[in-house]
């Protein structure tokens, strides 16, 4: 019973307040695809679901930095109504080398930065509560971020041509004569870099465009949303979307669907 009132009451994290990206400043592109903030709405909480997208984010959440690991499924943090959340999204590849973590270790956690043993942290973190609004909170983490990338170790080129493979709905395994590995090497290296495997990776992205023709969709079918994001099939597409999100495709596309956004 707990599952299926999850399922018509948990809100795309999307949905729930203002969302905005930016691109960081051209130190910081190797190492971090975006720039993002969220200012939840006031009023009543709602079950947010945060679905997995196949990165890793640095977030600054009630006063701290805080690292949050890939996911696998949905996770349903506690967030409060009127907060706003900023975070950088590392690039593919990026995350590891920048944390000296491998994301294996972070899948379905949200870890202080500090505890992964960061020393510039509590300096970093001093500055950012000192600023006055959302504006200068931003510019400030930009160039905190670009003062930590000059010791940065390089990403992975390996790591992002197998994201970008996943993205692109090919397999990753059609990469190791590229790559120069073994199907044991790039399980690995998927491990160390993404959290899991090269097939929950291709899943996760496979999922993200589905989510995105929804975005862009107000009309079309179910069954053909399913067929251009990659799916067998609208039953594959289901089952994927329960597994990864716990929301149906209906649910899916009346929350992200333009007649939706358009209310």
């Amino acid at each position: 019973m707990a599952s299926g009132k999850r399922k018509e009451t948990a809100l795309l994290a999307a949905r729930a307040g203002r969302y905005r990206e930016y691109a960081p400043p051209p130190p910081l592109r190797r190492h971090f695809s975006r720039l993002w903030s969220h200012a939840l709405h006031n009023g009543p909480p709602a079950m947010l679901a945060i679905v997995p997208d196949g990165y890793c984010d640095l977030l600054w959440i009630d006063g701290r930095l805080v690292v949050a690991g890939p996911d696998r499924t949905a996770a349903f943090p506690v967030i409060q109504p009127g907060a706003t959340v900023i975070g950088a999204r590392f690039a593919p590849g990026a995350a590891a080398p920048w944390l000296k973590t491998p994301l294996s270790a972070l899948v379905g956690c949200s870890v202080p930065l500090a505890d992964i043993g960061r020393k510039d942290t509590p300096e970093f973190e001093a500055r950012l509560a000192d600023c006055p609004d959302l504006s200068a909170t931003m510019a400030l983490l930009g160039r905190l971020l670009e003062e930590a990338a000059r010791d940065a170790e390089e990403p992975a080129r390996d790591a992002a041509m197998i994201f970008a493979a996943a993205d692109g709905g090919r397999p990753a395994s059609g990469l190791l004569d590229r790559l120069g590995m073994s199907e044991r090497q790039l399980r690995r290296r998927c491990h160390h870099h993404f959290g899991y495997g090269a097939k929950t990776l291709e899943r996760i992205r496979r999922f993200q465009r589905f989510l995105d023709l929804c975005r862009k969709s107000g009309t079309m079918p179910l069954a053909r949303l399913a067929l251009e994001a990659g799916f067998a099939d609208q039953p594959h597409m289901t089952r994927e979307a329960g597994e990864l999100s716990t929301l149906t495709p209906a649910v899916i596309l009346d929350q992200l669907g333009m007649r939706k956004r358009a209310d």
